[in-house]
């Protein structure tokens, strides 16, 4: 029988979240990839309650047993569906970074802004399922990682353009614009896909970009601001 979530609340056990071998084979690799794409799938389709370790075997096309040499459960599925998310996303904002650096603030400010609409639109049904059943998962550090992650960039590209920027503190300042950035682009693909439509997607980069480079000083504010 498949992994019970039910079981696992009832008797106070955690469920194990971390694969049970890494795949090194071309073969493995390909059953380990089948199976997080079932998940996937499954999660779209059914939502986590409904997944189960014997039906994503069954959407791979292979046994349980197969299953529970890379896993130990579907909440260590959830998890590979999460990383693999998180690494399509990083993918599209590394990319935007690298087009951004050296390039004058409003100019990187749009790019970055872009960049983050062009990740969420990555698989946003998945992207919206893992965002609700994530906590469940136990798996919310990896949703954080990608956080930390974009984060540390962004800190690293206000690091090499600080002559532009007026804040001082800049830590505090890629956070601010990192989760003000997320938030916006979430919840307009996730909750606001109308807002994505012709020249409203238009409307909506420029009034983003123009508030986050006003804030870092690439608009006229008057006085230098302090953080």
């Amino acid at each position: 029988m498949g992994y019970s979530h039910m079981d696992s609340i009832i008797s106070g056990r955690k469920p194990q979240t971390t694969p049970r071998k890494i795949a090194s084979q071309a073969r493995a690799r390909a059953t380990v990839d089948a199976l997080v794409e079932a998940t996937a799938r499954i999660l779209v389709r059914d939502g986590f309650d409904r997944a189960s370790t014997n039906r994503i075997a069954e959407a791979a096309g292979v046994s349980i047993g197969s299953l529970y040499q890379y896993f130990p459960s579907k909440e260590a599925l959830v998890v590979a569906v999460i990383e693999r998310h998180n690494h399509d996303l990083m993918t599209i904002v590394t990319a935007a970074f690298a087009k951004a650096n050296g390039k004058p603030l409003a100019a990187a400010i749009r790019l970055l802004v872009v960049a983050a609409i062009d990740a969420h639109r990555v698989d946003p049904e998945l992207h919206r399922v893992l965002a609700e059943q994530t906590p469940r998962s136990g798996a919310l550090a990896n949703i954080e990682l990608f956080q930390r992650d974009a984060h540390s960039i962004f800190r690293s590209y206000l690091e090499e353009n600080r002559s532009g920027i007026r804040v001082r503190d800049l830590d505090l300042a890629a956070f601010i614009c990192v989760t003000s950035i997320e938030a916006l682009t979430h919840t307009a693909v996730i909750h606001r896909p109308d807002i994505l439509v012709d020249e409203r997607v238009e409307q909506l980069v420029e009034e983003t970009s123009g508030l986050i480079a006003g804030y870092l000083g690439g608009a006229d504010r008057g006085p230098s601001m302090t953080v």
